[in-house]
């Protein structure tokens, strides 16, 4: 048996026992896993697994029976698979070492989209590549235009939790009532919408300014774990709020007002973003 043919089957990724038995089997077939084994030299302990391996590939075909028979398929239809297999192989690396490059370079930037309706884009965007969980908060004329999203984004097995200002309820989502609703808005001057997807991507804007509305969208993760972690706390504060108002607001004023004027540099509470 050539020394060649060997060296060349084994980088077509044969292993040394299979390149053995494909060229006894095409020198002579069909054969039975006994004879293949007295053809090739493969010793009979290990021959009817590797002619499994072999068949399990498609490199060889059997033919059932109380004795099986095997027949090697023909040299040329061998190649043209394995040239598929690797053509295969090269667009799969090219596709995802060119996915893994774009992803890498996002991880270090913050990219601006201006534009409401870019902004809504976006975020749909996010919603419907996240894997596991999706961390929204949202006001509720925003919401209707992600809801379908959001529900699709369930059904894939993601978990859903929107921290909700204004009157949201959904059927397949967690919604938690922001304790201050809709008045919280008098005090940013509009809307706004915050997203964290799978704890790796961030979306954080403003949205009450047509195509001047403006947001950031990172992988960054000294931007993204601060603000995951920022929407967490408000999800403790509100768990907080439902069960212990009454006695927070005798300590702290209507909906923390105390805490809210201790911490504003603005004395209306105002935060001027949107000016």
């Amino acid at each position: 048996m050539s020394e060649t043919l060997l060296k060349t089957l084994t980088k077509l990724h044969f292993t040394e026992y299979e390149a053995k038995a494909y060229l006894a089997l095409l020198e002579e077939s069909p054969l039975t896993g006994y004879a293949v084994a007295k053809k090739s030299g493969v010793p009979r302990s290990r021959i009817y697994e590797t002619l499994d391996h072999l068949a399990g590939r498609g490199d060889i075909l059997v033919s059932p029976g109380t004795t099986p028979q095997y027949t090697p398929i023909p040299a040329k239809e061998l190649i043209k698979n394995r040239r598929r297999e690797a053509n295969d192989h090269f667009k799969l690396a090219e596709k995802s070492l060119a996915e893994f490059e774009q992803s890498s370079h996002d991880r270090e930037n913050i990219w601006n989209i201006t534009g409401r309706n870019e902004i809504i884009d976006k975020v749909k965007n996010c919603i419907a590549t996240a894997q596991t969980r999706i961390l929204l908060e949202v006001m509720e004329e925003e919401y209707e235009e992600v809801e379908e999203e959001l529900r699709q984004a369930t059904l894939r097995g993601v978990n859903v939790t929107i921290i909700a200002y204004g009157d949201i309820s959904s059927d397949f989502a967690h919604v938690h009532l922001h304790y201050m609703g809709s008045a919280i808005k008098e005090e940013y001057g509009g809307n706004w919408i915050v997203i964290s997807a799978d704890d790796v991507e961030v979306i954080a804007g403003i949205v009450s300014l047509g195509t001047d509305s403006r947001a950031a969208w990172t992988r960054h993760v000294g931007l993204v774990m601060p603000i995951t972690e920022v929407m967490i706390h408000d999800l403790y504060l509100m768990e907080i709020m439902k069960e212990h108002r009454d006695e927070l607001e005798k300590t702290f004023g209507k909906n923390l007002v105390n805490l809210r004027r201790k911490f504003s540099i603005h004395p209306d509470f105002k935060k001027h973003y949107l000016k």
